[in-house]
């Protein structure tokens, strides 16, 4: 951790001598935050969609055969990236200020979680299967984590109770059944069957152990040991550099090479580890240092079409990923610190706000719901609740 350590030294200097952001010809960026709050909750309450009208999906290049006769045979999202796209938008809706005074809101929210439970019924979303690019665990995460939320804030729809309980059981049991032998942790991008070892993402990774401790401290039962295999395999993935792997296995030596590209990585990885308890203050704030640096190189693949395009390897849906992790890395830090990273945070969030009050990252009109709620999540941070730590 030195040359991190070092690398945050002198990347403060330069956070002191950095000017407000401003777009060409545009002046300084115009932030302001109620305003877009209130913009947002109406717009993501716009693009709820499906059959029942309970639907954010999470819209990639990623498709598959369909399994439901609505699409006519056409190749379809994958019902992982359905579920956890809803989960995401109905749990910004939640965490807005107002919900509980919000009848619409409250009515599309369980809509969200009556889909979100019922889908473990589907066939994509079985934990028994071959193997493979899959991302049914992303949809097992982010369902775990709306849940949990709606259980927190005691806002369970009376009528689906019996069926939340049962879906909470069941995401927990799928991400066990899903794990990565001796590595640990989890990776949508299998090289063998689910029994193989496998290299672990610490994308995929860092935000499955948040899930996992706020589970164990709601008294859910989660699998001996689960947490700390993946807290040392996010460890396993970092380089001496600061910069996290794309991708890690126990038997690897972590050599960086492309720390602009890894900032997300770096900030979910350091954000999981310290809230496991094996992080620490300075690597949670030595990458959120990094992301500020090195913000211009995930802005150039915003909305861009490919993925991991050289020179760093970044793809387009690390930006808004990235900027939650960071606005989240803001709210671990002491008190006293954390005005003037949200200034700097809020700045670069709003200079890239479309037409409209939403926000994408993709080059897919729907995906307007994923970045729109994760912004709306960034901007109502402060004020929400904590993120749960690991007790000691």
């Amino acid at each position: 951790m030195t040359n991190l350590i070092l690398n945050t030294a002198l990347t403060l200097v330069g956070l002191s001598l950095m000017p407000a952001l401003a777009l060409p010809g545009q002046g300084e960026v115009d932030v302001d935050v109620p305003r877009a709050v209130s913009q947002a909750v109406k717009s993501l309450l716009g693009m709820q969609e499906g059959k029942d009208q309970a639907e954010w999906p999470y819209e990639g290049v990623y498709r598959v055969k369909p399994y439901e006769n609505d699409y006519k045979g056409r190749r379809q999202i994958p019902i992982g990236y359905r579920v956890g796209g809803t989960s995401i938008v109905a749990s910004a809706l939640v965490l807005a200020p107002g919900f509980d005074d919000d009848a619409e809101r409250e009515a599309a929210v369980e809509r969200a979680a009556l889909f979100v439970c019922e889908s473990i019924a589907h066939p994509l979303m079985d934990p028994d299967y071959s193997g493979g690019y899959d991302v049914r665990g992303w949809g097992y995460i982010y369902a775990l984590d709306f849940l949990l939320l709606l259980e927190r804030r005691e806002c369970v729809p009376k009528d689906l109770k019996r069926k939340h309980r049962k879906a909470v059981v069941y995401y927990l049991d799928a991400l066990g059944k899903i794990e990565i032998p001796k590595s640990g942790g989890w990776s949508y991008s299998r090289r063998g069957s689910l029994s193989e070892v496998s290299a672990t993402s610490p994308f995929m990774t860092g935000p499955a152990v948040q899930a996992l401790i706020a589970a164990d401290a709601q008294g859910h039962r989660v699998q001996s040991g689960m947490i700390d295999r993946a807290l040392l395999a996010l460890e396993r993935s970092r380089a001496t550099s600061g910069e996290v792997l794309y991708s890690s296995n126990y038997k690897q030596e972590a050599i960086g090479g492309q720390l602009p590209g890894s900032v997300g990585r770096m900030l979910v990885t350091e954000n999981s580890l310290y809230l496991g308890g094996r992080g620490s203050i300075s690597g949670v704030r030595g990458a959120l240092d990094s992301f500020l640096v090195h913000w211009e190189w995930l802005d150039k693949r915003r909305a861009q079409t490919g993925t991991h395009v050289a020179p760093y390897g970044v793809a387009p849906y690390y930006f808004y990923f990235a900027h939650f992790q960071a606005a989240q890395a803001i709210e671990l830090l002491p008190e006293e610190m954390r005005a003037e990273y949200r200034r700097r945070l809020n700045e670069r969030l709003f200079s890239v706000r479309q037409e409209g009050g939403t926000w994408n990252d993709r080059v897919f009109e729907r995906t307007a719901n994923y970045g729109t709620s994760i912004s709306l999540r960034i901007l109502t941070m402060p004020s929400a609740e904590p993120t749960v730590r690991r007790k000691d």
